[in-house]
């Protein structure tokens, strides 16, 4: 198929699997190679055959929308991103050092707050961050452990240097999308499995279930798991079943829990009362608990924060995890790495303009044409001001905006998104803009992801991934080339 990659052109931009000479990477040789091999029409029998899979796999996520939530097929791309198992294993070591940083910093500010004393983040920060948790001052999780489950969003630039994007600490999700990924793709390109240089990514969901076992608070063989939904109607809602289902553990909503009088957690069954030990909670932290947050929610457990507290019951990610979730906070985490570990971050932070700073703030009105906007405590690309693809209208409304709460914005460069070839149309290969989440775990022990979500934004120029705003998924491959 001389015409696949020969009429390739990535650009300005860095392209994961094609260098600027037209060439294979190193780690996308084998894969290029075998696409070139096929006839147009048994790619384009290929693609077919993984929407197929998508829809008799059911992998579905929900958009909300003004007329109603709409459940749509998981839009993939067959063709993966490459990435080598070389610089992998710096990026991995990168995450575990800015994870074990940012729990360490949740645990210092429920009790002695010495990163403030010290002068490391301003106080009004976290006084004014909407995810900080009054009722969690004074407890201690087990291991100092607030967040278990992290998703980063990494990006690469015209160089093909990863950046840290955000840190998702409060109820990361995309995970069952990683996995799924694979498996449509070994549906798709089986013969390409053959050998073992791209390294597995089906251990998941077994670190998970380790992961979280290791925070019970019962000295036992095997500790009751459970996976808290906040029900059918939640967008991911197919990854709780999924995570629920792959772990061998029960999926419950609020309603199948209670706390008896001695701040335990129970839930019901036909056999009666079965205590809980770990929550692997997918509910926000003011809808978990009536009794200690929103009065009126109907999705959590009353008396859920008072078991928790006794260190009767675990909690992942623990209630207060999200004060790290800022994109503020975000900005001091290169700081808050050398305060709390002494080593120098792995990974780069954007260079991030912070609104509620007077220079920073003229800079960004003085440049919103340029940069991204983005709110402190958004997610799933909503809120966000893209500069180079905005209107005057729209730059004029996110001017006020940014005067009227400067603490809640932040900004950032418009960044050369790193590209990789999408399939678009029968046998045509064009680049688009991606991004990647890997996800790391945290309890007794570290684990991250072999690789992560990658994310495509599908829309020719688009920098927007985010699969509600239009964007689709491809498999992540972390190749070993070191026998190539």
């Amino acid at each position: 198929m001389d015409t696949l990659t020969n009429n390739y052109n990535a650009g300005v931009f860095f392209d994961e699997l094609i260098d600027a000479q037209g060439k294979a990477r190193k780690p996308a040789k084998e894969l290029l190679d075998y696409l070139e091999s096929l006839p147009t029409e048994e790619l384009e029998k290929r693609r077919l055959t993984a929407e197929a899979t998508v829809q008799e796999m059911g992998i579905s996520f929900t958009v909300y929308t003004e007329e109603g939530n709409i459940d749509r097929a998981w839009p993939f791309d067959i063709v993966p991103r490459t990435i080598d198992a070389k610089d992998w294993k710096i990026t991995a070591e990168g995450l575990k050092q800015r994870l074990t940083a940012l729990n360490r910093f949740i645990d210092d500010l429920y009790h002695d707050q010495r990163c403030i004393k010290d002068g490391i983040i301003p106080e009004h920060i976290i006084k004014d961050s909407k995810n900080f948790r009054p009722e969690c001052v004074g407890v201690s999780p087990k291991y100092g452990v607030w967040a278990h489950i992290c998703g980063t969003d990494l990006v690469r630039d015209e160089h093909g240097d990863f950046y840290v994007l955000e840190d998702n600490l409060r109820v990361p999700s995309g995970v069952s999308y990683m996995l799924e990924n694979r498996a449509i793709t070994k549906r798709v390109l089986p013969e390409l499995f053959e050998n073992d240089e791209i390294l597995p990514v089906g251990s998941y969901t077994s670190d998970l279930f380790d992961t979280l076992a290791a925070l019970s608070p019962r000295d036992i063989e095997c500790p009751e798991i459970v996976v808290l939904t906040p029900g059918i109607y939640n967008s991911a809602y197919f990854e709780h079943a999924f995570l629920a289902q792959q772990m061998g553990v029960e999926l419950l909503e609020g309603a199948d829990l209670f706390v008896d009088e001695d701040d335990c957690v129970y839930m019901k069954t036909i056999y009666g009362p079965e205590r809980v030990d770990v929550i692997y909670r997918r509910i926000d932290d003011l809808f978990l608990d009536p009794e200690a947050f929103h009065p009126d929610s109907v999705l959590g457990v009353p008396g859920l924060m008072r078991a928790w507290k006794a260190g009767n019951v675990a909690l992942a990610n623990a209630p207060g995890a999200g004060v790290a979730d800022d994109k503020v906070v975000y900005a001091y985490v290169p700081d808050l790495i050398r305060y709390y570990l002494d080593e120098e971050p792995i990974l780069k932070n954007v260079k991030t303009y912070l609104c509620d700073n007077e220079e920073d703030r003229e800079y960004v009105l003085a440049h919103l044409d340029e940069l991204v906007v983005k709110p402190a405590n958004e997610s799933g690309g909503y809120g966000m001001l893209v500069g180079p693809h905005s209107t005057k209208k729209e730059q004029q409304i996110f001017a006020e905006l940014i005067k009227e709460n400067p603490r809640n914005y932040i900004a950032q460069p418009t960044l050369k998104l790193s590209t990789a070839p999408t399939l678009i149309g029968k046998g045509s290969l064009e680049p688009r803009h991606l991004d990647l989440r890997p996800f790391i775990l945290q309890s007794n022990e570290t684990y991250v992801t072999t690789g992560g979500l990658t994310r495509v934004a599908m829309k020719k120029g688009s920098l927007v991934v985010n699969s509600s705003q239009g964007g689709g998924s491809k498999d992540t491959w972390i190749v070993d080339t070191k026998g190539a």
